[in-house]
């Protein structure tokens, strides 16, 4: 998931609606600003991280197949943040250290010794 912001660029990377026969806004590839971010609860489609477009005001959901939602969001998940370098945020990504701070630190060793000894074999002379 995305850690998104206020007045943060995203694009629009999912804009087809299951079972929608309304448009709903929102063009694949477009650049939207985030004008609000959060969780959402809608009774139909349950709890998700939504987010507002500064661009699109969705008004009232009460059509035909509306829910009466006020300026409903949209699912988060159907953006990613606009990058200006794609292959510098690559290469953040792959070069960034995993965090070790907060991991717990294991007093026993991470293998086990074997149960019992295995025996050593003479040296045969030749």
């Amino acid at each position: 998931m995305y850690d998104f912001h206020v007045g943060q660029k995203v694009v629009c990377i999912n804009d087809r609606f299951k079972n929608v026969s309304i448009d709903q806004g929102i063009r694949k590839g477009q650049v939207y600003t985030i004008r609000w971010v959060g969780p959402y609860r809608h009774y139909v489609d349950g709890d998700f991280i939504g987010v507002k477009l500064a661009e699109i005001h969705r008004g009232n959901d009460d059509g035909p197949e509306g829910y009466g939602a006020a300026d409903m969001p949209y699912r988060a998940n159907r953006f990613r943040p606009l990058l200006r370098d794609q292959l510098g945020a690559l290469r953040d990504r792959l070069l960034r250290k995993p965090k070790t701070e907060n991991l717990p630190v294991s007093p026993e060793p991470p293998y086990e010794e074997p149960r019992r000894k295995a025996p050593v074999r003479k040296k045969e002379d030749a």
